[in-house]
């Protein structure tokens, strides 16, 4: 069967920069494609030649015959006039059509239209609201395939849940650029790294690709130790995770666990705590007995909630539940009904908002950090205002450029920088990860990793939030503040428990049927013959490299030799293969 779409040496430049140069590659029915790379690098060029909004400079694009393609970029363009009813639905007349068909009602509440509303003016809606409608309009229709543009940055954590089971139960072709490593991970098959024009593919989803990254790195021994410390400690991160993350061959597992064996944990959290005592005392953050309402709703009824020192706090909910308003009110930018806040002598309180703070626009962006300070210590790590520059994704000739020409991510960043060379040991980030590639994301948990001091953090970025906090609590519209000792797949459970969507999308874990006790028993049964067979398989990989090197000189052999390795490398592949479809029987 033809790929849906194909691109032959495919060349797109911007100026002087070649975004992508010579590519060629191709989408398949039913492939799941992440693309990957250092923002400006070529991530949204490649989607949009993809999909024909744009034309190459040169090489050749294709489309299978009548394919069912649809868009969203991140150009929310809606028409002048319409309502989000209007967009949404379209392609269907009476409302009685469109209720009857379950997977467009769970389009339709998976992605928050409903509470939007479907006679709200179009007009009316803000950027967030305007991504979600679009989304929303692209799944309703029949498709092969959907190219979607960071489609997770409006969602909050149970929306990115909600589209990565409705991706996978729809089993058509997708092909995403984001940032969100955890929806990667779940949703993609394939992975794509855009960089320096040229496109590297992966097989897998986010954490195949980092251990591919790493692996590259150490095999060629790369000058780029700074670049391959964090891929490895990331790795590392991974692997400690839930094993749920990671489902690899044990010939993989060894691998990865050999190439980790002298990484660090991410943080050595007493320490950090303990540190974090000295610094702030004993009182850091306190509301007690507090009320606080936003027009007629009541986000928090006579609560008392007590933040530490060394404190690392996830802190969810759905959109609209408060979040945002419950870090101004911890922030001291607003007050409460009833009740006190209560601050800590000794806090330095940093609080970085969704909205962009003033920054000075007359200065260039070295200049704009070393305004608050010239140099600054995480922990045990001093850096200079470049050095935290480039970690956060201002490489050195980047530093030079006057604040006013920043794009709206590069300001974001510099906002970042700023507040962090203050030293504050009180963070407030409501969504840090917007605007940031996955590249800066790895420098900002990096930082974030040995930073002593109280955190809490909103952000629909599961994988930020689980790797940097400790402790996840969630706003469940009660008026309280409930930890979650599971974590986020608490809440998401909660969630589902208390409120399921009609005609959703079944999750991962229900989309497969049951498996009896008798099945099981024969899967383990089958795995464990497939794992001697793939030691036994590699015991002779090794065999034939050693007899190749023994038959150097001798061409006929040589070419024996060739062909009898490629065949067994072959059978590692169909034997791994057979691994991974029985090891997910058993998950």
């Amino acid at each position: 069967m033809p790929n849906l779409v194909n691109l032959e040496a495919v060349s797109k430049s911007y100026g002087v920069k070649p975004l992508l140069d010579g590519v060629s590659l191709g989408v398949a029915a039913g492939q799941r494609i992440g693309v990957v790379g250092l923002n400006g690098g070529g991530k949204t060029t490649l989607l949009e030649v993809l999909s024909g909004l744009s034309e190459p400079d040169s090489g050749r694009v294709s489309h299978v015959r009548d394919l069912r393609m649809a868009v969203v970029t991140q150009r929310t363009e809606l028409p002048d006039g319409s309502t989000v009813g209007d967009v949404v639905l379209e392609r269907y007349g009476a409302e009685h059509e469109w209720a009857a068909d379950a997977r467009v009602r769970s389009i339709v509440d998976g992605l928050g239209i409903t509470a939007i509303g479907l006679e709200t003016p179009t007009a009316n809606l803000s950027g967030g609201e305007r991504r979600r409608v679009s989304l929303a309009a692209a799944l309703t229709g029949e498709l092969d395939l959907v190219v979607l543009d960071e489609p997770t940055n409006h969602l909050d954590v149970e929306g990115v849940r909600w589209l990565a089971d409705h991706l996978l139960a729809r089993k058509i072709a997708v092909v995403v650029v984001t940032h969100d490593r955890w929806f990667l991970d779940t949703v993609a098959t394939l992975t794509w790294e855009v960089a320096n024009g040229r496109v590297e593919q992966y097989e897998g989803g986010y954490a195949d690709w980092i251990f591919a990254r790493a692996e590259r790195a150490r095999l060629a021994a790369t000058a780029e130790e700074k670049r391959q410390n964090l891929a490895r400690k990331e790795l590392a991160w991974l692997r400690r995770g839930p094993q749920a993350r990671s489902s690899k061959p044990r010939y993989r597992v060894e691998a990865a666990e050999a190439l980790i064996a002298d990484v660090p944990p991410p943080r050595d959290s007493v320490e950090l705590q303990a540190f974090a005592k000295r610094r702030l005392g004993k009182t850091v953050l306190e509301l007690e007995d507090t009320t606080y309402q936003v027009g007629d709703r009541k986000l928090l009824d006579h609560v008392t909630w007590r933040i530490g020192p060394g404190d690392r706090i996830g802190l969810v909910g759905v959109n609209g539940s408060g979040k945002t308003s419950l870090l101004k009110l911890l922030g001291g930018d607003v007050e409460a009904s009833t009740g006190r806040r209560i601050e800590g002598k000794t806090v330095a309180l940093a609080h970085l908002r969704q909205e962009l703070d003033d920054l000075p626009g007359d200065l260039r962006v070295l200049q704009a950090i070393e305004q608050v300070a010239g140099r600054v210590v995480f922990g045990k790590q001093e850096m200079t205002a470049s050095q935290l520059g480039e970690k956060l994704g201002f490489p050195a000739a980047r530093q030079w450029t006057p604040v006013a020409d920043l794009s709206g991510g590069e300001r974001r960043r510099l906002q970042l920088c700023r507040l962090l060379m203050a030293e504050p040991n009180v963070l407030l980030l409501d969504e840090p990860t917007n605007d940031l590639d996955i590249d800066t994301l790895q420098q900002l948990e990096d930082l974030l990793d040995g930073w002593p001091g109280t955190m809490v953090v909103v952000s629909h970025d599961r994988y930020l939030v689980e790797r940097v906090c400790d402790t996840i609590v969630a706003l469940f519209g009660d008026g309280r503040i409930t930890h979650l000792p599971g974590g986020i797949e608490e809440y998401l459970n909660r969630r589902a428990a208390a409120a399921p969507v009609s005609g959703a999308a079944p999750s991962a874990a229900k989309v497969e049927a049951k498996k009896s006790a008798a099945d099981l028993r024969a899967a383990q049964k089958e795995l464990g013959r497939l794992e001697r067979k793939l030691d036994q398989l590699h015991a002779k990989e090794e065999k034939l490299h050693a007899s190749l090197l023994e038959a150097a000189t001798d061409p006929a052999k040589l070419m024996e030799l060739n062909a009898e390795l490629k065949g067994v490398q072959g059978e590692i592949e169909d034997v791994e293969a057979r691994w991974l479809e029985t090891s997910e029987l058993l998950e």
